[in-house]
């Protein structure tokens, strides 16, 4: 056994495998042993690939990761002949028929693939917690939540199973688990990453894909190894790459925007968020660099309501579809009551306001890209809550005696009123921001890059994630300024 394993990050696993001191099986039959030791009780992987992870280590391999253990989000990542559920009841033990173009990347990069992580159904909560699998918890303490929609990976992560794992992020879903297991998060600028070929336009463009990952320069390798556009790509991000060796390139110094606001959706966050931040901009100012206090340059409801509403359309036409090809009632006996709730208001939202949501989006980051003539980056907490309880992430009985009644009645019946569909929208949007507490979907409204870094722990030992919103096609610079926060302040092999 390697028992070295926990010690190295994928460029380290990789450096070792290239020079012949570890074989691949080696390394991989580590990653196992310590899924299977720690994974009952994290519930981090939902589907063991170790067979075919094994016949993969057995070739020869290579890319700047070759020989790496790898997980795959059980949701958009799709690899071929193999099981995928989207988070769902309705998928359970279907396999895939092709593979993702950014899965293809991955596996061009060398990564062994051994499993697929956990992931609320079709990634549409910030808890992962679907039916279908059950809670992911939280590496730090085991009565908390792992976050989502990508937090199967980042507890993996977290955890040391793997030393990086894909992620999705719509609304946040690579970001907030990051936050909450204490590991960097980059969600790449709208067009860096593929996202094709069944999900070219998901959400309206907010959807994205990378990884997760313990250090900064194993995201940068990564983005390195999987940028570029692909077929029919309606976006194609600006900017030159080089992310990684980009790394050592003189960084200078930055003008920072900080806003420590003590409330999110109007609701006040935790005191632990908030000083994340203060503390963070302390940091960057000992590194040389300006901090100033700022106004958010967006209104902040503005961005939930336009990416409630492009949500929401957006289910509605995955229900639908699933609908025609399931029939609707094993769709509607197998789909949790969020998620029908959800195609509910999209099905009964009037067209205009799909349009006024994107012209919000946009209006939105113009507003952003004068910020930036200003400054270079946003500085804003990830999250405004420390990892939350299971059983408060959990819907209560009457909560869901309440969205049961709500799927039952009919859309046209429910909704038709434009005042009552109104009270519905305002109602959701009450309800999600005093849930979620996050200032994360102006990056997915807008399509700019967006970093969590884990710089943070609460008294308790609880992660608490910082994040920087950038320049549309700017990941070079964030991941620079990641890196040297990182080696100013390491957080990588903390477990």
């Amino acid at each position: 056994m390697f028992e070295d394993y926990v010690d190295y990050d994928g460029l380290g696993l990789a450096a070792l495998v290239a020079n012949r001191e570890v074989h691949p099986s080696e390394i991989l039959e580590a990653a196992i042993h310590r899924a299977q030791k720690l994974n009952p009780e994290l519930n981090a992987i939902v589907t063991p690939l170790h067979d075919h992870a094994r016949a993969r280590a057995r070739n020869e391999l290579s890319g700047p990761f070759a020989g790496v253990p790898f997980l795959l989000k059980d949701a958009h990542h799709a690899l071929e002949g193999t099981p995928m559920s989207n988070g769902s009841r309705l998928h359970r033990g279907e396999r895939s028929s092709f593979t993702a173009e950014i899965v293809r990347r991955f596996l061009d990069a060398g990564v062994i693939v051994f499993g697929k992580t956990n992931t609320p159904e079709y990634k549409l909560s910030v808890f992962t917690m679907p039916k279908a699998w059950g809670a992911t918890r939280n590496p730090w303490d085991l009565s908390r939540s792992a976050g989502g929609s990508s937090g199967g990976s980042a507890a993996a992560v977290a955890a040391a199973i793997v030393p990086m794992a894909s992620a999705t992020d719509e609304g946040g879903s690579i970001r907030m688990p990051a936050s909450a297991c204490g590991v960097f998060g980059l969600k790449p600028s709208r067009g860096r990453n593929p996202i094709g070929p069944d999900f070219g336009w998901e959400y309206e463009g907010q959807s994205t894909s990378h990884i997760v990952s313990r250090t900064v320069r194993d995201s940068a390798a990564m983005l390195d190894a999987t940028a570029g556009p692909e077929l029919g790509s309606p976006y194609v991000a600006p900017g030159p790459t080089g992310f990684l060796a980009g790394l050592e390139s003189d960084l200078g110094q930055l003008r920072v925007g900080m806003s420590t606001a003590s409330q999110v959706f109007g609701v006040t966050m935790e005191s632990p968020c908030t000083e994340a931040v203060r503390a963070t901009g302390r940091l960057l100012q000992d590194l040389g660099h300006i901090v100033e206090e700022v106004p958010l340059p967006f209104d902040e409801w503005e961005v939930l309501r336009a990416s409630i509403i492009l949500g929401a359309t957006n289910t509605a036409a995955v229900v639908s579809d699933l609908e025609a090809r399931y029939g609707r009632a094993k769709v509607r006996g197998s789909l949790e009551e969020v998620v029908l709730l959800l195609a509910a208001v999209g099905r009964a939202l009037p067209a205009e306001q799909v349009g006024s949501s994107r012209w919000t989006g946009r209006r939105v980051g113009l507003a952003l890209a004068k910020f930036y003539t200003r400054y270079d980056l946003l500085l804003i907490p990830t999250m405004g809550r420390v990892p939350v309880l299971l059983e408060e992430a959990a819907p209560t009985k009457a909560e869901q005696g309440l969205l049961r009644w709500l799927v039952s009645r009919p859309a046209a019946g429910l909704f038709g009123v434009r005042a009552l569909r109104e009270r519905v929208m305002d109602a959701q949007m009450k309800a999600f921001s005093q849930q979620v507490l996050h200032r994360t979907m102006v990056a997915n409204l807008t399509g700019v890059p967006a970093m969590s870094v884990p710089l943070h722990r609460t008294k308790k030992g609880l992660p608490v994630g910082v994040q920087f919103v950038g320049p549309y096609g700017d990941e070079g610079r964030m991941l620079r300024l990641a890196a040297q926060l990182e080696q100013a302040k390491p957080w990588p092999f903390r477990r």
